[in-house]
């Protein structure tokens, strides 16, 4: 990645804004989102960015851009058509460590902006690293029209009680199992609707019967050419599900991005076709993980009689391609 995805939090943030124009009262109205602790400079102002300073009591200065303005600041904005002050902005950012933005000159800065698609406290940013665009829209497009306005309700009501699920459902497979059913169920639909009430009461019910202990099982995916695309939806959803993950060097690296990140990860030094350990795995699905063995090309997995007479449960996915 050219470009480390990260949120700031917002209560952290002072900021600067260099520019009076309808660029900079753009850049004011985003910040504004998270924050008010943004100073504005500049030698005039635009009836739009005067109208945001004084509604949000934003800090004002009426004056040139100079050294020395962003001392105290930790994030600062560019928005000038002068280009030797978008300059001098960048580089004194640049020496006080100071995340800068130089609009529209993506090589004075250290940071981008994403699109982004607001279902506070969910908040989905896309990019291209500027390199296109017009399909961050595209896709942004196809995003907004899929998501409810009140997804940000899922959110608020799984931070309510997911103390309550953690101290009732053991595992954190069975957990993020539970949350699926639920958000996705009649639970998720009457948030969305607003019935709050009627879902805090049925989570409540939910969680007042037997939930088993979480149970192990091993995964054997053939990922066959290794193309991403080629995955099967049912690889998909195992492989974000995993709790470990083996592979060996013929399995192309690209399929361990889509393993769920906080999963353990065990490379193999040997070949699987020489070697499958058997045994790591088995003693992982003991302790109640969902163990995912990806296997470069297809090859019929050797018989391993301590597997076949254990109770673990198993499977093998082959994918197309």
């Amino acid at each position: 990645m050219k470009y480390f995805p990260v949120f700031l939090d917002g209560s952290k943030i002072n900021a600067v804004v260099i520019g009076g124009g309808d660029v900079a009262a753009r850049k004011i109205e985003l910040l504004l989102k998270s924050t008010t602790k943004i100073t504005v400079v500049s030698d005039s102002f635009s009836p739009g960015v005067q109208r945001l300073i004084d509604s949000h009591q934003l800090s004002q200065l009426n004056q040139p851009y100079r050294q020395g303005l962003l001392d105290d600041k930790n994030l600062a904005i560019a928005a000038t058509d002068n280009s030797e002050v978008n300059a001098a902005v960048y580089e004194e950012a640049s020496r006080l460590g100071i995340l800068v933005n130089v609009v529209d000159q993506p090589e004075l800065c250290t940071y981008i902006t994403p699109a982004i698609i607001d279902r506070s406290p969910m908040i989905i940013a896309l990019s291209s690293s500027g390199s296109a665009p017009i399909l961050v829209r595209m896709l942004r497009e196809q995003i907004e029209k899929v998501l409810p306005h009140a997804y940000g309700r899922l959110a608020d009501f799984s931070l309510k009680f997911r103390d309550h699920v953690k101290a009732r459902v053991k595992g954190l497979r069975n957990r993020r199992t539970f949350w699926e059913k639920t958000l996705k169920g009649r639970i998720g639909q009457a948030i969305l609707d607003g019935n709050t009430a009627q879902a805090e009461q049925q989570l409540i019910a939910s969680l007042n019967q037997e939930i088993a202990a979480p149970s192990g099982e091993i995964v054997f995916i053939h990922t066959q050419d290794g193309n991403p695309d080629h995955l099967t939806l049912s690889a998909h959803r195992e492989m974000q599900y995993a709790d470990a993950v083996f592979y060996d060097e013929a399995v192309n690296p690209e399929l361990i991005e889509y393993i769920r990140r906080d999963a353990d990860k065990y490379p193999q030094q040997i070949s699987s076709t020489i070697l499958i350990n058997y045994q790591h795995a088995m003693e992982l699905a003991t302790q109640g993980q969902k163990v995912i063995y990806l296997l470069a090309e297809y090859h019929p997995l050797p018989e391993n009689a301590a597997l076949s007479l254990s109770h673990i449960n198993k499977k093998t996915l082959i994918c197309g391609g």
